[in-house]
């Protein structure tokens, strides 16, 4: 990653969807900035092999499901001791026209990014309260705002992801907690069907997706002790789509 700006030494991190992507880059820069950081993903195998990578905690879990919501902030309450750092980004896609989308389709997508979302900041809330300390950052998208064709079920997911950031924020301010979403523009699996020539024409004035490493960043500035006072934003870290 380069010079690392925050320190996060004495913190502990959760990060969602963490075998691969935009996750496992945020895992590894929140480790070499000297956090303790907690890695779910529903592919075991995949997660500990990143883990083992820098000494991350795996913990295999299914985001949807509430009792693998809680395993997880539990884990990292026994292992660490606290929580000060959420990063819910796990997701799937299942892209279908609107008419050929099926309800398990609907459901799973849902389930996985807006419902993920809410059941890890539920079961984080009760331990940030305790501490008077907390950061949440939450993953949404330009879809969530815009829309795309074929991805009824996600836009849905990651417009509701926002109106759940900006819910939290106002909830959990009193309690020393932020909530705060990025809106990514990266290069990963899930972009990684697009052939190369369409890039420009899908990104914004810089002309090309991020590298995950560089979504890292902007998740460990809303992270830090010194984002205090930013809470209920979208930061847009997409290369000027968005403008």
């Amino acid at each position: 990653m380069g010079n690392i700006a925050y320190s996060f030494t004495g913190r502990t991190v959760i990060v969602t969807g963490a075998a691969r992507g935009i996750g496992l880059e945020v895992a590894r820069a929140f480790s070499q900035a000297g956090a303790q950081v907690v890695m779910a993903d529903f592919d075991g195998e995949a997660l500990g092999a990143a883990a083992a990578e820098f000494s991350g905690i795996a913990v295999q879990a299914d985001v949807s499901k509430t009792e693998d919501a809680e395993r997880v902030i539990q884990a990292a309450i026994d292992q660490t001791g606290r929580l000060d750092v959420l990063v819910n980004n796990a997701g799937i896609l299942r892209d279908r026209m609107l008419w050929k989308l099926t309800d398990d389709d609907w459901e799973a997508v849902l389930a996985v990014h807006a419902g993920g979302t809410f059941r890890f900041t539920r079961a984080a809330i009760p331990h940030m309260r305790q501490q008077g300390y907390g950061r949440i950052i939450n993953v949404t998208s330009y879809t969530g705002l815009h829309g795309n064709l074929g991805q009824a079920n996600y836009a849905t997911a990651k417009a509701g992801i926002i109106g759940f950031t900006k819910t939290a924020a106002k909830e959990l301010a009193g309690f020393g907690i932020t909530a705060n979403a990025i809106s990514p523009q990266a290069a990963t699996r899930m972009t990684a069907s697009i052939p190369e020539e369409r890039i420009p024409e899908l990104s914004g004035p810089i002309p090309r997706f991020a590298d995950p490493a560089e979504i890292a960043g902007a998740i460990q500035f809303l992270a830090s002790e010194e984002s205090a006072y930013i809470t209920g934003v979208v930061l847009p870290v997409d290369g000027g789509v968005s403008i």
